[in-house]
């Protein structure tokens, strides 16, 4: 059994996995009360499920980028879990629990993930037998971003209410994903750790840290 954790913006989503099931999965969204909700919730989960911490196999959570208290608190709850049972520890990046979700298709894929202030961390990625980064992530205001959209493009992640509208009207050059096919699911991040502990690709939870800015 293995439980992943987002907490890297205000959207949070816990699952737990058996390796051939996603047993639950709840997302929700938070005015910044993550370490008010994150444990109850997680307990929750467990509890419904008939699972104590010690019957995990290993533990996912989302390594940023995303915001500093959310993070923070996502990946020390891990940590915790990790080191008091023993667990196998995965750290995935946001940008890639958002492209696991995301088929094929022909025009650059510009994921972004809420930066505060009207920023976005973004990253830009061309499909070809994978999606591969095309340019470094950065940290850029949203309005920025917007204008400088000029070849097909799709847009998928989390942009925050009243961002959308700053998009330029341009038919045919733009489409943005739905707002539920742009959630952060944490049965993706599962999926992810999974395949991670198959590999034996584990992180270590002492030195395992977030990615708070544009990434490595």
């Amino acid at each position: 059994m293995l439980l992943a954790i987002d907490t890297a913006t205000r959207t949070l989503s816990i699952a737990l996995h058996d390796g051939q099931s996603l047993l639950a999965e709840h997302t929700w969204r938070t005015a910044d009360n993550h370490s008010v909700e994150l444990a109850p919730n997680v307990a929750l989960m467990l509890r419904r499920a008939g699972v104590e911490p010690r019957q995990l196999s290993g533990l996912a959570v989302a390594l940023g980028p995303g915001t500093y208290t959310g993070l923070r608190i996502g990946l020390g709850f891990v940590k915790g879990l990790a080191l008091a049972h023993n667990l196998p520890l995965f750290g995935v990046p946001t940008f890639e629990i958002i492209l696991r979700s995301q088929a094929p298709r022909p025009e650059t894929l510009l994921a972004v993930i809420p930066a505060g202030r009207g920023r976005v961390s973004a990253a830009t990625y061309e499909w070809a037998k994978q999606w591969t980064l095309t340019n470094p992530i950065r940290i850029v205001a949203w309005a920025t971003l917007a204008a400088e959209l000029t070849a097909p493009t799709f847009i998928c992640g989390e942009i925050e209410t009243g961002l959308r509208a700053l998009l330029p009207e341009r038919h045919g050059m733009l489409a943005v994903a739905s707002p539920a096919q742009a959630v952060r699911r944490a049965g993706l991040l599962a999926e992810m750790g999974w395949e991670r502990l198959r590999a034996r690709r584990m992180d270590s939870a002492t030195t395992l840290a977030p990615i708070y800015g544009g990434g490595p």
